[in-house]
């Protein structure tokens, strides 16, 4: 690491620049930044992110000792270019102290204002300025933060309110006054004395006289805060490292309380909400920082049009808006004209949307912040596609600004913001599928379609669902379980229809007897109303409003730019028509995953399914499968016609049998009674079919190659529905997987029962359609010795699911019991099922590739587990020269944004 840990900046010059944020956080670099381009900032320094990593690892003593020539050198720095001096009396300098971490983290982390304040140095502000009321207003605000932040005056209770607040609250009431800022002299000195009183009794310890013991406290505080709480959350939910650490700066104060001709504000260069091209803000007039975003007052708008606009909203007649809640624009003309020439050239300098923070000190103008602007989805695309058009950027670069993941808010309806904050938090779980759902709670599959069919909408709360439950999920707004996790049946699923879905919540108690479920104790019934978040896990109590989300026209030519760009192609995992067509409007190019099971319970279908089962010869499972035949050529013919001219990727059945048949006595009669047999031969077949690992067991290939009849079936059905479309006149491309080969003789014997069944059926029909017959690679002996299932195999899908659960040796659906002391304790730093572990099951992706084509050279390869909508993910998949990735419908944007920033970055 570097040896210089302190960067100083002001009157135009800085020893640092924008494209050190890494080393001085987003903060001071863009400090230093606006310091060389001539934006008016208050002097300062800025202590590096190394530094934060250097006080976790070597403690607060030497790493104080490590600084202390450097921050004393800055603040003389800061000294000279204010005339004033840290501590003095009779001139003071006061100092602000924040944090600043790479990543924009708004407000995770802490601040001190008006730093260096004492009994003596505040009567020497008071005689400096000639305004005692400032003076004691600004010190009574450094007692209570710095009371909070370093000395640690907290609520004692959580259902205490701040203590700090308490006494504000008896102070305005002794003289009936509502507002802070009509607080006298007196008052304010009542308060600190009050302030540092409590502090005493609750801490034990006294507030520091020493500016620069107070200094070393605040620097040190800003460090600590770096781990606590919030902003370790706010990390996991962005993804960014614990290791970046936050730098510390320390910048002269400002103040925007010293009259009317002072003020403080937030702006934006844009709006962040919708991406118009609208300046916009608030401000206050003789206040701090922190008085706007505490909501103590009502902030006024800092344009005309915005005040208008907010007025509107708020009912509030004109006459009343320009006299209590005048815009900046029209209070303070030629501060308003200053501010919005800085923000255009800070928005043409970056060249992207700026947020921005202001102080006005008796008529004059100091910007204390720039950083690229926090906004919601459908906010990035729209202002990415403007600056592309304003000539401000490159396609490329456009393309870049986007985050994929945050294309998930314009396909998803979403809560209304306000109703969501005043919704009761029942509890939550993992956010398996995104976006917003309400309805009443049902427990049952058959319930929750005969519900939905009568017009009720319903979220469906399970334990944990299986694929018998499918037609039950797609009635449902949303789905809610208590285990499993983000690949668990009921997560892909939900995510392949585009539904809400909040998995592993285990705090609830589903009992499907009583039909309740109780969530840390509230009892929810049968048809009671919940709301669930599926973009952040929350279940609420009763019906949370929802919105739509807004897809605009900017979406689609943000789509026609990635197309523009990308190699790798993004096909979708779809099991029905309706799922196709969903991924074909968002760009699919075809089905990566086409899964067959799902398709057998249905009625008439499963009947034919549990008789396959039950029979004991050939010739019985003959005549059930061709049963089924008609039901399957159906269900491929409709899949492949709303795929026409792209690729469909059908997998042969998968799962062992014992999904398909009922393990309750209840669905066991009605078994029995369909079937015509006794109960107890059901459960004696059943019992058969028991495995004490199933997902190791008799399925995928090895049903195929136990049951030849059931590939043969499945190819009549996938190839007949192709000949059908042909004769029609459309252009079938289907393309058949053999599952779970850990051998290249188990594709063998499959491929041979698939062609042979083949050339009998173009016989028959007088009609021959190219088709290719592939492989999933999802055991890791099929990875290490790709070579030799390539001399078959005609393309490749990579099925990271099972491949990550067999090389890590985890089970998907029970990861959740473990994994979050994982990600505590640092084993893991993701969820593997999530993102795809690029140094272990990359590795044997990277090597399939290269062994698979080191025998057959145009070998088709692709990726078709959950993590083909993973950015990070799609861009491994990019690197090691993967043709295509598939995922659910709703994530193909994601992925094709993905795919092209890859092919962008390469």
């Amino acid at each position: 690491m570097s040896e210089k840990r302190v960067y100083t900046f002001g009157n135009g010059k800085a020893e640092g620049k924008a494209d050190m944020r890494n080393l001085l956080g987003g903060k001071g670099a863009n400090l230093a930044e606006m310091n060389l381009i001539g934006v008016p900032v208050p002097p300062g320094f800025t202590i590096t992110t190394d530094v934060c990593n250097e006080y976790f690892e070597k403690g607060k003593e030497k790493v104080v000792e490590l600084l202390k020539g450097e921050v004393e050198a800055s603040v003389k720095h800061i000294e000279n270019l204010m005339h004033s001096k840290f501590g003095d009396v009779e001139n003071p300098l006061l100092v602000s102290v924040r944090s600043g971490a790479r990543a924009s983290m708004p407000g995770m982390m802490d601040t001190i204002l008006n730093l260096g304040l004492n009994d003596e140095v505040v009567e020497g502000l008071a005689r400096k300025t000639g305004n005692e009321r400032f003076a004691y207003d600004s010190y009574r605000r450094f007692v209570q933060m710095y009371g909070d932040v370093v000395l640690g005056m907290k609520p004692v209770n959580k259902e205490d309110i701040d203590p700090f607040e308490e006494i504000i609250i008896a102070v305005k009431k002794q003289r009936g006054i509502a507002l802070d800022n009509e607080m006298n002299v007196d008052e304010l000195k009542q308060l600190v004395t009050l302030f540092k009183q409590a502090i005493k009794e609750q801490t034990g310890r006294d507030f520091p006289v020493d500016p620069m013991e107070q200094l070393w406290g605040a620097i040190c505080a800003v460090f600590d805060s770096w781990m606590n709480e919030r902003a370790i959350l706010y990390r996991k939910m962005e993804g960014i490292p614990a290791e970046w650490g936050t730098a510390v700066s320390v910048m002269a104060m400002v103040f925007g309380n010293m009259g009317n001709t002072s003020a403080t504000g937030v702006c934006f260069s844009r709006d962040a909400a919708t991406g118009e091209n609208r300046f916009n803000g608030e401000y206050l007039v003789n206040a701090q920082g922190e008085d706007v975003v505490a909501g103590i007052r009502t902030p006024q708008q800092i344009t005309k049009e915005g005040s208008l606009r907010w007025a509107e909203q708020q009912c509030i007649d004109e006459e009343i808006r320009a006299s209590k809640y005048p815009s900046m624009e029209e209070a303070m003309p030629e501060i308003y004209k200053q501010l919005n020439d800085i923000q255009q050239k800070l928005e043409a300098h970056y060249h992207d949307m700026q947020d921005m923070e202001f102080t006005v000190q008796e008529g004059h103008l100091w910007f204390l912040q720039t950083r690229n602007g926090k906004r919601t989805g459908t906010a990035m695309v729209k202002i990415a596609m403007d600056l592309l058009r304003e000539g401000e950027i490159d396609e490329k670069t456009a393309l870049l600004r986007c985050e994929p993941n945050k294309l998930d808010e314009l396909l998803h309806p979403v809560f209304d913001k306000e109703a969501q904050m005043t919704a009761k938090v029942l509890t939550r779980g993992l956010p398996a599928s995104p976006g917003a759902a309400c309805g009443q709670v049902v427990f049952f599959a058959d319930d929750a379609e005969h519900w939905h069919d009568d017009g009720h909408q319903v979220i469906m709360v399970r334990i944990e669902t299986s694929p018998e439950d499918l037609a039950g999920m797609s009635a449902a707004e949303g789905i809610l379980t208590a285990r499993g996790g983000m690949t668990s049946h009921a997560a892909v699923v939900a995510r392949g229809m585009g539904k809400c879905c909040v998995s592993g919540a285990g705090a609830i108690n589903v009992d499907y007897k009583a039909r309740t479920v109780e969530i840390d104790g509230t009892t929810i019934h049968e048809g009671d109303y919940i709301s669930i978040n599926g973009s952040t896990g929350e279940v609420y109590l009763g019906e949370v409003k929802t919105k739509p989300a807004e897809v605009t026209g900017d979406f689609a030519k943000l789509m026609e730019l990635c197309q523009k760009y990308t190699k790798l192609v993004v096909r979708t995992n779809a099991d029905t028509p309706h799922d196709a067509e969903i991924a074909r409007n968002f760009g699919a190019v075809g089905i990566g995953l086409c899964r067959t099971e799902h398709m057998f319970f249905e009625n008439e279908k499963i009947k034919a399914m549990r008789e396959m089962i039950l029979a004991d010869t050939k010739e019985g499972r003959e005549k059930a499968l061709e049963k089924l035949l008609p039901y399957q050529k159906q269900d491929f013919y409709g899949i492949l016609k709303a795929m026409d001219g792209y690729p469909v990727n059908v997998r042969l059945l998968d799962p062992p049998l014992h999904e398909f048949v009922p393990h309750d006595l209840a669905g066991q009669k009605v078994m029995a009674e369909e079937m015509g047999i006794s109960v107890e031969e059901i459960q004696h077949r059943v019992n058969s079919l028991s495995e004490h690992n199933p997902m190791l067991g008799h399925r995928g290939c090895r049903l195929g190659n136990t049951y030849p009849e059931i590939t043969a079936m499945q190819t009549r059905a996938i190839l007949g529905a192709a000949i059908d479309l042909k004769k029609a006149g459309y252009d079938p491309k289907p393309e058949i997987m053999v599952p779970l080969i850990g051998s290249a003789n188990e594709f063998d014997v499959q491929e041979a029962v698939i062609r042979a069944t083949a050339n009998q059926l173009f016989e028959k029909e007088g009609v021959e359609i190219p088709f290719k017959i592939g492989t999933m690679i999802e055991i890791p002996r099929a990875a290490l010795t790709a070579e030799k299932i390539a001399e078959r195999a005609e393309y490749f899908s990579f099925g990271t699911n099972d491949l990550t659960q067999m090389t890590f040796g985890f089970s998907r659906d029970d990861i959740a019991s473990f994994l979050p002391v994982y990600l505590e304790k640092k084993i893991l730093k993701v969820d593997p099922f999530q993102v795809l572990d690029q140094s272990g099951v990359g590795q044997l992706v990277e090597m399939g590739v290269k062994k698979g084509r080191s025998t057959r050279p145009n070998l088709k390869c692709g990726i078709c587990g959950e993590h083909g909508g993973e950015p990070s993910s799609v861009k491994f998949c990019h690197r090691v020269g993967l043709n295509y990735v598939s995922c659910s419908p709703f994530r193909v944007p994601i992925a094709r944004l993905a795919a092209a920033q890859a092919a962008i970055e390469e």
